[in-house]
């Protein structure tokens, strides 16, 4: 990076100047030098600066004890992340109470063994998944305009490979984490009930709502919450889930925006989520129901896109906590 600033300053050197009188050939050397600085840090450190983002929630029945719930998305694996992999690992120290994990996962079709391995620890908490395109079909070298013009443009782009996906699934399925691919399922947590609904990945139209679990006839009774699970957050599935009933919904794909200005936030969400949404906890409104929308702004990144400006990757934990309790 040094080497090309410095060639570059060298190409663009003249006797002209700018109109305070300082050569222009200085100043865009100067230039060339601090974007090549800006772009080093981008790629070597900032998308390494991991964190853990912490929200408190009110939205448990009454007498509720609080529950931790661990939001992991777009971890993007590819074999060697060593510091990636050291930091999923460390995660398990939080010990949640629950994982959600909304897709992603890969970025190579050899990450399955170094994701499993980076997440065993938290395998053996409880947990659930959906899907992102990520995880069925590896990255592929992109002009990064497109983002720019909207989520449905498509170019011509060499074809993505598929991933082990199935293996992937196999695994989680395996460590008792409940698949909710157009699914939904409900999951008993000390005296009280989760009933999940979730969709394959809405960015790629394979979304296919499924309602939440019928119960028997005294099952509103009984003490629950209601979570939709994404991964893309296009408005069409945070719609329905809301309309739905849904009392928290959590999503990823977006990156935060991974490039963000500075004091401004995310320029795009590869999706039509508005960009001021592109990661935090929001409130989503539809059809006279407000629900708390968690959108990561994700871990990893493509593996041809290694780069993170303003928008450092992150996990999330939720603390859900009874409803009237100070959050």
């Amino acid at each position: 990076m040094a080497a090309m600033a410095t060639e570059g300053t060298a190409s663009v050197r003249s006797n002209r100047t700018s109109r305070d009188g300082a050569p222009l050939g200085w100043a865009a050397g100067l230039t060339l030098t601090a974007a090549a600085t800006a772009l080093a840090y981008a790629v070597a450190v900032e998308r390494t600066l991991y964190q853990v983002r912490e929200e408190t929630l009110p939205i448990l029945p009454p007498d509720s004890a609080p529950l931790r719930v661990l939001h992991l998305s777009d971890i993007h694996m590819v074999p060697g992340q060593k510091s990636k992999a050291d930091w999923l690992h460390s995660l398990a120290d939080l010990k949640p109470d629950l994982v959600v994990n909304t897709g992603d996962n890969l970025s190579h079709h050899k990450a399955v063994g170094p994701l499993l391995e980076a997440l065993e620890p938290l395998l053996r908490f409880p947990g659930v998944f959906v899907p992102g395109s990520n995880d069925y079909l590896g990255p592929v070298i992109k002009n990064p305009l497109r983002y720019f013009a909207g989520p449905s443009i498509t170019l011509k782009e060499r074809a993505p490979k598929e991933l082990p996906w199935a293996d992937l699934f196999s695994a989680f399925g395996a460590a008792g984490w409940v698949d909710l691919t157009n699914r939904s399922q409900s999951v008993g947590f000390r005296n009280m009930r989760i009933d999940f609904t979730g969709v394959d990945d809405p960015h790629i139209n394979r979304d296919q709502y499924a309602s939440y679990p019928a119960g028997s006839s005294t099952s509103r009774e009984a003490p629950h919450i209601r979570v939709a699970v994404a991964h893309a957050p296009y408005q069409r599935v945070l719609d329905y889930f809301t309309d739905d009933g849904a009392e928290l919904i959590l999503a990823g794909h977006t990156h935060g925006g991974q490039v963000c200005v500075p004091g401004y936030g995310a320029l795009v969400t590869n999706c039509d989520l508005p960009t001021w949404r592109a990661s935090g906890l929001t409130r989503w409104e539809h059809g006279g129901r407000t629900v708390p929308l968690n959108v990561s702004a994700g871990i990893g990144t493509s593996r041809f896109a290694p780069i993170r400006v303003a928008c450092k990757p992150e996990a999330v934990l939720l603390t859900l906590v009874a409803r009237g309790t100070a959050a």
